[in-house]
């Protein structure tokens, strides 16, 4: 089964978290400790207490223990309150497997030196809006996060550099973006995720980009504001920031071909099955929480559930 144990880092990475995130070998074991301590002592938390998920989010939150603990409640209270997008993420269930096997999001297998950020490549236009809804397509993303934040030390450590693709983006993918999914996004990565966000690249932007892009902005801290890029059609643009030897062929870069990446993550998806089975026991249970509970209303100030959007 998948490995807990912490693993040690190569050489580039470990200064990179000393420097930018304040990692200290010789406190990391009384870290994790103490959170594991904290977390023996608050009934409302059923979290993983292995190593390697723990230190993700000390690293995630520059060991700040307090921050850690905060980061680590709201990753399970919003995991709790997403259902659709958290639960029964069997890789092997038919319609999962299918968008799988789409590769709609794609982390790249190079990196641009031993202690840089993983580039992920999402393509919304693969997917059919007709055919699949947008928080199925949304429950294949977070199960590649969960895995990157086990397996990926360039992602905990040195960050996610995000570009998405929106060729062949429809009226009807559009409208799949409504402002409640996107708050619920934005908050599952910003506020619930120990990974961080050091850019996101948009490229063959259609004309109807405006709306949702301004719409994501709205909901996004200033930080993560700044770090966002339009290219449109102009790749050289890109390349400036994500150089081209990185990108898949399909992308005139040297990297392999998007069929030989996606056939390796689907083949790593379907070896965490249990993994992701296990995932239904943890989450939060606001019955015994002290003081004001965490739910949908509270955390989006709307319904749990996404709203059902027929597009002809």
């Amino acid at each position: 089964m998948v490995g807990t144990v912490r693993r040690a880092l190569s050489e580039p990475l470990a200064e990179k978290a000393r420097l930018e995130l304040n990692e200290q070998a010789d406190r990391i074991e009384e870290d994790l400790a103490a959170l594991r301590h904290w977390l023996a002592r608050t009934p409302h938390i059923r979290a993983r207490i292995d190593d390697q998920f723990l230190v993700t989010f000390l690293r995630g939150c520059k060991y700040s223990l307090e921050r850690a603990k905060e980061k680590i409640d709201m990753f399970y209270s919003v995991r709790t309150v997403l259902p659709e997008l958290m639960r029964n993420r069997d890789p092997l269930e038919p319609r999962t497997l299918e968008i799988i096997r789409l590769g709609v999001g794609l982390p790249l297998p190079q990196t641009d030196g031993p202690a840089a950020p993983r580039i992920v490549l999402v393509r919304p236009g693969i997917y059919d809006p007709h055919q699949y809804r947008l928080e199925e397509v949304i429950k294949v993303s977070t199960m590649l996060n969960d895995i990157m934040m086990l397996e990926d030390d360039n992602m905990v450590i040195g960050g996610q550099v995000g570009i998405l693709d929106m060729a062949n983006v429809t009226p009807a993918h559009f409208l799949q973006f409504t402002p409640t999914f996107v708050k619920k996004m934005t908050m599952m990565s910003q506020e619930a995720s120990p990974l961080r966000q050091k850019g996101f690249h948009y490229i063959n932007t259609p004309s109807s980009f405006e709306l949702v892009f301004n719409m994501f902005k709205s909901f996004m801290s200033e930080k993560n504001r700044s770090r966002l890029y339009v290219h449109g059609s102009n790749l050289e643009s890109l390349y400036e920031y994500v150089p081209k030897r990185l990108l898949p062929k399909e992308y005139g870069g040297d990297g392999c071909s998007l069929v030989d990446i996606g056939a390796v993550w689907e083949k790593k998806l379907i070896a965490y099955r249990q993994y992701f089975a296990e995932e239904d026991q943890y989450g939060t249970d606001e019955r015994k929480r002290v003081g004001r509970p965490k739910t949908a209303e509270t955390l989006f100030g709307m319904e749990g559930s996404f709203r059902q959007l027929e597009v002809d």
